[in-house]
């Protein structure tokens, strides 16, 4: 057993972040000001996308994007099951429906012939999720939504980094970070929606501050406009320039970060190749992709020991683990108030009961990596 506990995951914070946000609290100006605008052109010039906007949340960023897209009731979007509650919580305090799209069982991705059969006369979005930081078949995706008409916004929570057949996600469609305390780059919290739609991202960068016509850092005048007003009732859903101090800067390793994710992540599938019991992620096939590693999520397959038991073994010998995430069609909520059941979505529900992430992020060491699969090997032997 391991002498000290190794965490799920721990901030990868250095000295320069902290000047960064050192600076920033000498400045005079914390709240969404110069740091939010160059946070937002260096997205732009990493992704490769023609606007972003930085926000409080990613959840504040489907929030508002869902009231600028005109959603409400009678209305319905479509998403996977198995993502953070967030986005289905926006959905339902919308007034709409979330339609739950089924994922491969190997690659936990939605597909793009299991979104089209959910589409109805009533599907206004598709909200696909590039899970841990793999790519959905986003042309694919596409092509049905084209078909049909019908928006594509990306949840882009775990895939900063992630790249579809050579480009980064999110340049064909709007797409939502997130840059939660555990992302591969962190604001503490914060999120970023980036566009190439200009008529969005003013509607956007509207409803973000409570609906005034400028936004609360105007560039021009290096201020905000005393003339502003309402054009219509907004929200309060900023970034302040500390948290972007924070972000801009670890942006500037994010090709560093990910290295060092996808070497450990290597590591752990080369570990895994011979070991029964537990089964990683597949990757999918048919297109080019570059993975993030926002996570290493296992299954545990053993008819010994269930995924539950098996993380609270893990935690008795010091390793962290997590779990991305429980189905939601299965809580409670959308049981008792939406009519989901069990058998629903199998191959979602499959995942869902079996699924444990490992630990992974830029400070741990292949020997760390090691001694979480030697610790593996040990709960299963014992099960």
């Amino acid at each position: 057993m391991r002498s000290e506990f190794l965490p799920f995951t721990r901030p990868d914070v250095t000295d320069g972040d902290i000047a960064e946000v050192i600076g920033v609290l000498k400045s005079g100006w914390l709240t969404n000001g110069p740091k939010n605008a160059a946070f937002e052109e260096k997205m732009c010039e990493y992704t490769g996308c023609k606007n972003a906007v930085a926000l409080s949340s990613a959840t504040a960023g489907i929030h508002i994007l869902l009231t600028a897209l005109g959603i409400g009731p009678g209305d319905e979007v479509i998403t996977p099951s198995l993502t953070w509650v967030s986005t289905a919580n926006m959905i339902v305090l919308a007034g709409a429906k979330p339609v739950f799209a089924e994922i491969d069982r190997d690659t936990m991705l939605v597909t793009p012939e299991s979104v089209e059969a959910c589409i109805t006369e009533r599907t206004k979005l598709i909200v696909p999720v590039h899970y841990t930081g793999v790519p959905v078949d986003l042309d694919g995706i596409r092509a049905v939504a084209d078909k049909h008409r019908i928006p594509v916004v990306e949840d882009a929570a775990h895939a900063l980094g992630t790249f579809y057949k050579g480009r980064h996600i999110g340049t064909g469609n709007t797409a939502l970070y997130s840059f939660h305390a555990i992302k591969n780059i962190t604001c503490g919290e914060g999120g970023m929606l980036t566009t190439n739609d200009d008529s969005l991202l003013a509607k956007i960068k509207m409803l973000k501050f409570h609906g005034l016509g400028v936004d609360a850092f105007d560039r021009q005048n290096k201020g905000r406009s005393p003339q502003a007003e309402v054009f219509e009732p907004g929200y309060k859903c900023n970034l302040t320039d500390i948290c972007a101090a924070l972000g801009f800067s670890q942006l500037l390793r994010i090709n560093q970060i990910n290295a060092r994710r996808t070497a450990l992540a290597r590591r752990y599938r080369e570990l895994f190749a011979d070991i029964e019991g537990v089964e990683p992620l597949h990757d999918p096939a048919g297109y080019d992709f570059t993975h993030s590693w926002h996570l290493f999520v296992i299954r545990v397959t053993s008819d010994k020991i269930s995924r539950d038991a098996f993380m609270t073994r893990l935690k008795e010998l010091n390793i962290g683990t997590g779990m991305h995430f429980r189905a939601i069609h299965l809580q409670k909520y959308y049981r008792e108030k939406m009519g989901f059941k069990p058998g629903d979505l199998p191959a979602t529900e499959w995942n869902s009961d079996r699924i444990c992430s490992l630990p992974l992020f830029p400070a741990m060491t292949t020997a760390d990596v090691e001694a979480v699969v030697t610790a593996i090997k040990h709960v299963l032997a014992h099960a």
